[in-house]
């Protein structure tokens, strides 16, 4: 992770050790990671801020966001629904598990979670445009008497 840091232009003055953060330099190390397309090495050093600052919200919406963006969606899901429940009224966090729950095939209650995301936020096209796509995969198996979660089977 040392070389991807210092890649990234965040590579610590001094050793870093566990329990012993700078909570900013941190939240920048994870941003540069995850900007520059290394959600692997965000979601190692994002998992060491969770357990130092297990309620902060910034650094859990980014491993969230680390997970997803490393396609573990289970992963990503429960840390959106950590999210959700920490604070309902959390758009992204809707956004972030609906997108989740798509991804796993969970459709129901992904257009749950997406559609509450779309009535906070009518000004999010991407929040609009995922409903209605999960929408029409849900119409489409409905009315092809699939099932309406999980992987169609031949």
């Amino acid at each position: 992770m040392r070389a991807e840091l210092a890649t990234a232009g965040l590579a610590p003055a001094a050793p870093v050790r566990y329990g012993n953060w700078s909570q900013q330099w941190g939240i920048e190390a994870m941003t540069a990671l995850l900007d520059s397309g290394n959600p692997d090495a965000a979601s190692v050093l994002l998992d060491r801020l969770v357990e130092v600052e297990p309620d902060n919200a910034a650094v859990l919406e980014a491993l969230a966001r680390a997970h997803f963006d490393a396609r573990r969606y289970l992963a990503a899901s429960a840390a959106f629904r950590r999210l959700v429940e920490a604070n309902p009224a959390d758009d992204y966090a809707h956004y972030g598990l609906g997108m989740s729950l798509w991804r796993l095939q969970r459709f129901p209650d992904s257009r749950d979670h997406l559609a509450m995301a779309t009535v906070m936020r009518p000004d999010k096209p991407d929040y609009a445009q995922a409903l209605k796509q999960v929408s029409a995969t849900l119409r489409s198996r409905e009315e092809a008497g699939l099932p309406l979660e999980g992987p169609i089977s031949a």
